[in-house]
């Protein structure tokens, strides 16, 4: 119906059939059947036609000032929709195992540069906030996924190493001590399950704890092994704990970022986010 209305627009600046067919440009027998298609639509007479040339009826310009109302609501809607600042909530979900201060302030960092938007972030295990992205319970999910994940989604790679209690005297088999490890279904830990023989393999967990803080303290009292990513291990271990290298053992993770297909001006957000995080993950020489 809008370009019904836009003729009708037209029609009352030209004054005649021939003027907004020129303007447009249709042909005089298309400008017409819009004309008759509207006044089928709204079931009413929208021009005098015994007048040469024909005029709008009282109906005609009552449409009218309801057209010139409509189209510049809609003009106002594309301006809108157009605005280069994004503006509005965004929605996102950070998995458990990237919630530390580096990437942290990545996010913060993003976010930042976009001060009409507001950030709604939350943490949770991969599975979980897969899921509620599925649900369209978030705008964009960065999660983790095995290490043999391929994708334009794939933001980087996440690599985990061993520690232990600093100078601690591991002997016997391939795991001589238990884990530190945080619950399932924690990312890491099923990493490790699968890198070690997956279900041929049980873990011998000295204690569960999701805090990363504590369970660096668990480790560096010796209560057993536990994880960290090499990024973090990079740039200095805390007093008291080493890191360890079992042979054959391979804990790489995939960085993913899924993108809510609806996100409008909040793309330009989502793709400062998702580029600053996969900075963050770089493990830096």
């Amino acid at each position: 119906m809008l370009e019904e209305l836009r003729t009708l627009v037209l029609f009352a600046e030209e004054g005649s059939i021939q003027n907004v067919a020129r303007r447009l440009p249709l042909t005089q027998p298309a400008v017409t059947r819009q004309m008759q298609r509207l006044e089928e639509l709204l079931a009413t007479t929208l021009l005098d036609r015994r007048q040469k040339p024909p005029r709008l009826t009282a109906a005609g310009l009552e449409v009218l000032a309801r057209a010139r109302d409509i189209l510049a609501s809609v003009e106002a809607l594309k301006a809108f929709a157009a605005d280069a600042e994004p503006q509005g909530v965004l929605r996102v979900g950070m998995a458990h195992g990237l919630s530390d201060a580096s990437v942290a302030g990545a996010v913060a960092g993003a976010a930042a540069a976009f001060p009409k938007m507001s950030l709604r972030l939350k943490t949770g295990w991969s599975a979980e906030l897969i899921e509620q992205f599925e649900r369209g319970q978030l705008d964009m999910a960065i999660v983790l996924r095995p290490a043999d994940h391929r994708g334009s989604d794939a933001l980087g790679t996440e690599r985990l190493g061993i520690i232990a209690q600093a100078g601690a005297h591991l002997t016997g088999g391939r795991t001589p001590m238990p884990w530190v490890l945080s619950p399932e279904p924690c990312d890491a830990r099923q990493t490790l399950l699968s890198s070690l023989g997956g279900e041929r393999h049980t873990l011998v967990v000295a204690a569960e704890i999701q805090d990363p803080a504590m369970q660096l303290e668990w480790v560096r009292r010796g209560h057993g092994l536990g994880l960290m990513p090499l990024r973090l291990a990079a740039r200095g271990l805390p007093d008291g704990l080493a890191l360890v290298d079992l042979e054959g053992v391979d804990l790489s993770l995939q960085v993913v970022a899924l993108r809510s297909p609806h996100l409008n001006r909040l793309a330009k957000v989502v793709e400062a986010i998702a580029k600053t995080v996969g900075e963050a993950i770089e493990i830096k020489a």
